[in-house]
């Protein structure tokens, strides 16, 4: 960096020089000098550093499972906890479970938990590089956490795609007696 910052000094003093001086004779070759500097700097910017071969990007290993949810109560303003939740992948002949359509044996379990005290549930996946893309479906036993309220259970259907596979898919619940909503989250 060090470099550059001079080189692009005595670049731009070159062309101030050229400039003071008025006859086109030093504006040529300030001119010529000020490309071959820049042709220079980019040279030395775009090129590999000596002694280091050139690495190709590469992804950062998991830490966790890639498809993590929690589930906040609302109405209590706290986590929820002793919620069972199931994940699930749509493994079928039809590419996609479809609206209305009958989804009996399409769906296979990947992973089931109970939310802890922070509303955050266990492992539902193992930990992999690339998620497998597909139709992923969550569902949360809400009935039995909360019997006098309106849902017996809350499932989330969400799709990843084969450009996400490296992505992390945080899929949260928030709820109360009488409704949800959810997100992604990160």
């Amino acid at each position: 960096m060090k470099i550059t910052e001079l080189r692009l000094r005595k670049l731009f003093s070159a062309k101030t020089k050229a400039d003071s001086t008025g006859s086109q004779y030093s504006t040529a070759v300030a001119s010529k000098a000020e490309k071959e500097r820049v042709v220079i700097i980019g040279q030395h910017l775009t090129a590999p550093l000596e002694g280091f071969p050139a690495k190709a990007p590469q992804v950062q290993a998991r830490t966790r499972p890639p498809i993590t949810t929690h589930v906040l109560d609302v109405s209590r303003g706290s986590p929820a906890a002793g919620i069972e939740v199931r994940l699930e992948m749509w493994k079928s002949s039809q590419p996609r479970p479809s609206f209305g359509g009958t989804d009996i044996g399409g769906w296979v379990l990947e992973g089931c938990s109970t939310t802890d005290r922070d509303g955050r549930s266990g492992q539902l996946m193992s930990i992999v590089d690339a998620l497998s893309p597909g139709v992923y479906r969550i569902s949360f036993n809400t009935g039995k956490y909360n019997p006098g309220g309106f849902f017996p259970y809350v499932s989330i259907v969400f799709e990843i795609k084969d450009t996400q596979k490296f992505e992390h898919f945080h899929v949260p619940l928030l709820l109360s007696p009488f409704s949800f909503s959810t997100y992604r989250g990160s």
